[in-house]
């Protein structure tokens, strides 16, 4: 660091939801081959880097207690990665102030490590490329790219590799938390062993889904959501089903389980119909929290 630079830097990350989530059979490496359409919403963490003797985590917000604090969280290794490339120490202290469910499928952690990686960049002055940070997000994760870049986006391989999607319009949400996690790992080998012995496809984008983002059009999205990893999710937590039944009960225009789970997902027709699906969620007692959000959002952004 130099004299004139920070003393502290803010970035804010949004959560994710996966419109379609189209997976191919497992690889030789252990990853599946994605077809991975992305789309920010407004849930946002604030990941705070200051300068420390060592490098350091500290979290709040709901369920921080399940957040790790080590050098196994992707905001330490975001920083480790980002130093080791420019030859200096970590030396920082990451505050995150989480918002984005924890163990939600919707990206959480990712969004750490991306919000952590601009961080760093902007307080020690090293100057990334924007190739240079996306290369490191996909060091840490396939979904941290995504979170930098944010808005809406194809994600093609393990979802790192990413084109950039348009999106005419914007799009509510609501996103019923559940009691309890789920392990994406666990969701995919749950996935291998439902097809197992399937004749499993290549994974594509689908032209209509691509199609209703461009245009804005809510209704036209809702007959194109899809997540092949649902049948894997409900399998290992089989009282997602009373949540995703009691949305489309009150209205939401289509349900899905947001990535590998356990937050499902309801796309509405506008806000106000978004309000009444969340209150009607918690209602039902089938999940422990609703929260409406709208995207597509921004990625990753510093904000002080």
């Amino acid at each position: 660091m130099t004299p004139s630079s920070p003393r502290a830097v803010t970035v804010r990350v949004p959560a994710k939801v996966n419109v379609q989530l189209a997976v191919g059979a497992a690889r030789a490496d252990g990853f599946h081959d994605l077809a991975n359409v992305f789309l920010a919403v407004g849930l946002y963490d604030e990941v705070t880097a200051v300068p420390a003797d060592t490098l350091t985590i500290t979290c709040e917000g709901p369920d921080a207690g399940q957040v790790p604090l080590d050098r196994t969280n992707l905001a330490a290794r975001a920083a480790e990665l980002l130093a080791a490339r420019h030859g200096i120490e970590p030396r920082v202290h990451l505050h995150i102030a989480k918002d984005i469910p924890v163990a939600g499928g919707m990206a959480g952690g990712s969004a750490d490590g991306a919000g952590a990686l601009l961080a760093c960049d902007a307080l020690w002055g090293t100057g990334a490329t924007r190739e240079e940070l996306l290369d490191i997000c996909a060091e840490l994760g396939s979904d941290v790219p995504f979170s930098l870049v944010g808005g809406a986006a194809l994600g093609t391989g393990r979802g790192e590799r990413l084109t950039p999607l348009e999106t005419g319009g914007t799009f509510h949400w609501v996103f019923a938390v559940a009691d309890g996690g789920l392990s994406t790992p666990a969701v995919y080998r749950e996935f291998d062993r439902l097809t197992e012995g399937t004749d499993v496809p290549a994974p594509e984008a689908s032209p209509a889904l691509l199609d209703a983002l461009r245009s804005g059009d809510t209704a036209a999205l809702a007959k194109s959501l899809s997540n092949d990893l649902q049948p894997a999710a409900l399998s290992l937590f089989p009282s997602l089903a009373a949540t995703l039944e009691a949305g489309t009960k009150a209205g939401a225009l289509a349900a899905l389980v947001s990535g590998s789970g356990p937050t499902t997902a309801f796309l509405a027709a506008d806000a106000a119909s978004a309000s009444a699906v969340a209150d009607a969620l918690l209602a039902s007692g089938t999940c422990r929290t609703a929260r409406v959000a709208a995207g597509p959002a921004p990625g990753a952004t510093l904000i002080g």
